[in-house]
């Protein structure tokens, strides 16, 4: 007899606020003790204390940290004034986050007692209920809602679920006990040959909107769209025996299938078939949460991304064909094809997902969805994509740190759920990403593609300096001061009216918006800066009209920003720009034949700016216009005293600046007009500024 539904997250719409508050309760409650059963497959109290592998904290920790994510939460939120437990609020609050394999967590924590933590977890199940029952409630329920913060502990709760089953399922096997209520499924038998599924050419649209009438985390908001060439794709997952051959092959010890990153995860980890099988006497037997059995071969093998990809070079290398891990968007691609059924409320899962079936995978022919099986369920798929933001992508303020952290480039994308995944994670929409040499309930389909998998850049750029330039030059405006970069730009085309407009050069670009700035005018410009890191950042701007940095609020307290050179009207001067490395002391010869050089906030920050206000004039056309902005900040950091172009007295009179530039440039330039005063702000933090004024000369050059 198959057991009643587990509740499926509420839509969040509606007219009836009693029914929905009856529903968010139920949810919360049944949830929250699904939970708890989970934790009753430990054998003992010494199973809670003793970590299932290094790299994570206790199973004691998870038991406690979900609660203490509920009172957190709502303490943010404003919902509650008083804590339940202050010490427990701040020992379970913060988990182990490790970045590699061998990142081993050897601190010593004073854990309480089980007893404790349930006692606990029941004054915050009562605190919850009664804040659910009182509340005030207005529907829909949405992203700026009190009571997002409620249903953000309840789908919080359904991940520890299943992460915590992945730990469960890693404890030594003495340390378990089989349970009435996670019963694994008990059909095998012989895997189905794989076969390939042409999947034709389309579009995808990815993306929510903050006014659908259900629970996202933040990285599912925004849009995203793509359009994809045909390609092939696995009927069926990966089973069991289909890896197998990988394995007989020598999979786990030829180093040409393992990229590098893979690579040294299998040198470390000594890795020589899927973590969960186990080599016995009488054949391999298969790691389940409470139970070893002999190989289900027709299930889906459950590996890491690492273990997935290196298949997939071993197919390729034995087949010819462009064998790869599908791409979020082709993944999409095959959900839109094929279509199978939404997980809905009063109706069990035609996948074996949300607990609607067992505690485990299960044959890999048993769900079709179309053409294809298990495109929902079963186990997670890994995909070759990182995660990344969509356009529109913003944190919520109540879990600022839930996605950013991952947009590194290092946490590919997992897609479809698996037999435990619950809520928000069965829907098709749902967007988690892990470490690539993290175990989940997770497998595997191939794709065969001509096109590549293109990665979409989505780190943060975290470097003060960088991020606090990425935002004087891309960000937002203060005080009503005009973004500078832009002013020097729109001054110096001006002065270029009647003349030839062919090559500019911005020198000391920085993070280079003037460089794209002046590609509006000019047919190609070339941004050199000193510093390859700000150099990077230009140049990343120019590949992918797209940089992402965080500002500093308040001590370690960040905000995330996305800038797009379409925003700025700057998507079509892509191609017309070029970034390098250089010193503007010490240009190479190439660097020549300009109709404008622009030299911003540079001459105070050079080593020689003699040197080069000496021989810029080679580097420029006659007739061209050499443009210097400079708050004249003379630092002996930068300049030794004798190098000094002015801001000294000469004779025991004052000389400035703008005298010594007269002199130096007088030979070859003529001053244009009388100099002007451009301000610029640079933003520190949300209550720092930097406000400068920098004086901007135009010289022609006559000679």
């Amino acid at each position: 007899m198959q057991s009643a539904l587990f509740q499926r997250t509420p839509l969040l719409s509606g007219m009836d606020t009693a029914v929905k508050r009856e529903e968010i309760l139920s949810y919360f409650l049944t949830t929250f003790d699904r939970y708890e059963q989970l934790f009753e497959l430990l054998a003992s109290e010494e199973a809670y204390y003793i970590k299932p592998i290094s790299l994570r904290h206790p199973l004691i920790f998870y038991l406690g940290h979900t609660a203490t994510f509920f009172i957190n939460k709502l303490v943010l939120a404003g919902l509650l004034t008083q804590r339940v437990n202050a010490r427990y609020e701040a020992t379970f609050a913060v988990g182990v986050d490790e970045m590699s394999w061998d990142d081993l967590d050897e601190v010593n924590y004073a854990w309480p007692s089980v007893a404790e933590v349930m006692a606990y977890r029941h004054q915050v199940r009562l605190t919850v209920s009664e804040l659910i029952a009182t509340l005030p409630l207005t529907l829909p329920v949405d992203w700026n809602h009190p009571w997002w913060a409620i249903v953000m502990g309840i789908e919080h709760e359904c991940i520890h679920l299943e992460t915590s089953s992945v730990l469960i399922r890693q404890h030594a096997l003495i340390h378990v006990k089989a349970h009435p209520a996670w019963v694994a499924c008990q059909a095998s038998g012989k895997a189905p040959e794989n076969q390939m599924v042409t999947i034709p050419a389309g579009d995808v649209r990815l993306g929510r909107e903050k006014s659908a009438p259900v629970y996202g985390w933040d990285n599912e908001y925004g849009s995203h769209e793509a359009s994809l060439a045909a390609f092939a794709a696995s009927r069926y997952l990966v089973s069991n025996q289909e890896f197998l051959a990988f394995v007989e092959a020598q999979g786990y010890v030829t180093d040409a299938y393992w990229d590098t990153e893979g690579l040294a995860w299998k040198q470390f980890s000594l890795a020589e078939q899927p973590a969960f099988w186990i080599s016995s006497e009488t054949g391999w037997r298969l790691r389940l949460l409470a139970e070893v059995i002999a190989m289900p071969w027709d299930w889906p093998v459950e590996v890491n991304c690492h273990e997935a990809a290196a298949f997939c070079r071993w197919k390729k290398a034995l087949t010819g064909q462009t064998v790869r891990l599908p791409t979020e968007d082709e993944w999409h691609r095959l959900y839109d094809v094929c279509a199978p059924a939404a997980v809905e409320a009063g109706h069990r899962a035609a996948a074996n997902i949300h607990l609607d079936h067992y505690a485990s995978a299960c044959p890999v022919g048993e769900f079709a969805h179309g053409e294809l099986f298990d495109l929902t369920g079963n186990v997670w798929q890994w995909t070759q994509t990182p995660i990344y933001p969509f356009e529109g992508f913003a944190v919520h303020p109540l879990y600022d740190d839930f996605t950013t952290p991952t947009f590194d480039g290092r946490h590919n994308l997992i897609k479809g759920g698996s037999w435990i995944s619950c809520g928000n994670e069965a829907q098709e929409g749902a967007r988690y990403a892990f470490r690539r040499h993290f175990f989940q309930h997770a497998g595997f389909r191939y794709v065969i593609a001509d096109a590549p998998a293109v990665a979409v850049a989505s780190n943060y750029e975290t470097d003060r300096l960088l991020s606090e330039y990425a935002e004087f030059h891309y960000g937002d405006e203060h005080f009503g001061v005009a973004n500078f970069p832009r002013a020097l730009a729109e001054i110096a085309i001006r002065a270029m009216a009647g003349k030839p407009a062919k090559k500019a050069l911005d020198l000391g670009c920085a993070t280079g918006r003037s460089t794209f700035e002046l590609a509006r005018h000019f047919t190609q410009v070339t941004g050199i800066d000193f510093s390859a890191r700000f150099v990077g950042v230009a140049a990343q701007m120019a590949a992918l009209g797209v940089l992402r940095y965080t500002l500093i609020e308040e001590g370690q307290l960040v905000s995330y920003k996305t800038r797009k050179l379409a925003d700025m009207g700057l998507e079509e001067t892509r191609n017309r720009v070029d970034f390098l490395q250089g010193d503007a002391c010490n240009l190479k010869p190439v660097i020549s034949g300009y109709d404008l050089i622009l030299a911003a906030n540079l001459i105070d920050r050079l080593y020689s700016p003699a040197k080069f206000l000496n021989m810029v004039h080679e580097r420029l056309n006659i007739g061209g216009i050499l443009l210097i902005a400079s708050p004249y900040t003379w630092l002996l950091e930068h300049t030794r005293r004798e190098e000094w172009v002015g801001g000294f007295k000469k004779n025991a009179e004052n000389f400035t600046t703008l005298d010594g530039l007269k002199a130096m440039l007088s030979g070859h330039f003529r001053l244009m007009q009388a100099p002007l005063d451009v301000p610029f702000v640079i933003r520190e933090t949300r209550r720092k500024f930097q406000h400068s004024i920098s004086e901007v000369t135009l010289w022609e050059r006559v000679a």
